[in-house]
């Protein structure tokens, strides 16, 4: 009777955090009924598909992100209207294929743009550009050069599908990766994987939000609490086993959520689980300043890590997946996340125990630290909430 009394209590634990957690969540889902449009990272969407010597596109940029750089909004009362849009067909054209180059092995692709649409996604309207790229031969590599918005926002991400002979290949493109090569030929499941796999690690590296919520969990790992306050934890392996618990929770949920999620059994809004994220970073944040979870941040990695699954999906749905090698790429990219998790914990980490008995890193580090990273997610929930753009990242 010792493991069900044993897995009862470690099932009471974590659903007494969840209810406390869900009380903190309750502002941020009554701002999330409100209309205002979410703020999410800024994407585009670039379908390819290569017939030939052609190669056939569609692009989807958001209409914020245009007005922003163009200034769509004509008669500025806050609303694009399709007539607004029209007229600014062929600049919006030039823009967006000015930054866009296409090439069959090292021969330039002309293009040309065709019709221009409308279509809503999760976050707003969006621009649907048709074009086409004629190339002087059919390519057996096509390299790809993208600086869309590389001037006014380095966060700008273009999330690429390309087609190729049946085959589905994805990438992110942007400041960090703004030319990449992909030879047209068939792709073994290894290479399939391989290639979710650095999607992955890509991703958990300029996924600032996520990155800010593990370091917020990190911060005290080096530390106990006790009735003076934060005192330096008494061994390595003291801290390593904190930190492996907090790290194995947040695994084990969001790749709870990263399936269900990925697989289509759920699909929260966009709004709520960018919110929700924003908000877990300033609750994990504060924690370190105010303890309220400071022997249990495994139940908060743990309630937290289950919303951050969805943020993790919703990057996988946007770069399509492949029906043929679902699970692979789902399992990839999960394996990727997790090892740039790691590489940041094994840097960490180390710092962080050497310096544990330091002033600087008790109050520099880890109050002042914990202090600066609530700042920046609460301007990121407010941003999230009101549909603002305060910060760059």
């Amino acid at each position: 009777m010792i493991a069900p009394r044993l897995v009862a209590r470690v099932l009471a634990r974590i659903g007494a955090a969840c209810r406390a957690a869900s009380q903190a969540l309750g502002l941020a889902l009554l701002f999330a009924l409100l209309p205002a449009q979410a703020h999410k990272p800024s994407d585009s969407y670039l379908a390819l598909k290569v017939d030939g010597a052609v190669v056939v596109g569609q692009w989807d940029i958001a209409l914020r992100d245009l007005d922003f750089a163009l200034g769509l909004d004509a008669d500025g009362d806050g609303a694009i209207t399709w007539g607004e849009l029209r007229a600014r067909h062929a600049e919006i054209a030039a823009y967006a294929l000015a930054r866009l180059q296409l090439a069959a092995d090292t021969a330039p692709c002309r293009l040309t743009a065709g019709r221009q649409l409308v279509d809503g996604h999760t976050d707003g309207a969006y621009t649907v550009l048709e074009f086409r790229a004629e190339c002087p031969q059919p390519p057996k590599a096509l390299a790809i050069a993208y600086t869309l918005f590389n001037d006014l926002d380095p966060q700008h991400r273009g999330l690429l599908r390309l087609e190729f002979q049946g085959q589905t290949r994805s990438a992110v493109l942007g400041p960090q990766a703004s030319s990449q090569r992909f030879e047209l030929a068939s792709l073994s499941h290894f290479d399939q994987f391989r290639a979710y796999g650095l999607e992955g690690v890509q991703h958990i590296w300029v996924g600032y939000d996520h990155i800010l919520f593990l370091l917020a969990l990190l911060l005290p790992a080096v530390l106990l609490w006790g009735a003076t306050g934060w005192r330096p934890a008494d061994s390595f392996r003291q801290a390593f086993l904190d930190v492996l618990r907090v790290v194995t929770a947040f695994t084990v949920a969001h790749s709870i959520t990263l399936s269900l999620a990925t697989l289509g059994l759920l699909a929260p809004s966009s709004r709520l689980v960018e919110s929700t994220i924003a908000l877990s970073v300033v609750l994990a944040a504060l924690n370190n300043v105010w303890p309220l979870f400071h022997g249990r941040r495994w139940l908060v990695a743990f309630c937290f890590g289950l919303v951050h699954g969805f943020g993790f999906a919703s990057v996988l749905q946007d770069l399509g997946l492949p029906r043929e090698a679902l699970v692979l790429a789902l399992v990839g990219f999960n394996l990727g996340v997790e090892a740039g998790q790691l590489a940041i914990v094994a840097v960490f980490l180390p710092l962080a125990f050497a310096a544990r008995r330091t002033a600087f890193y008790r109050r520099g580090v880890l109050v002042a630290g914990s202090l600066l990273i609530a700042a920046v997610a609460a301007v990121w929930l407010a941003e999230r909430l009101f549909n603002l753009k305060v910060l760059p990242f």
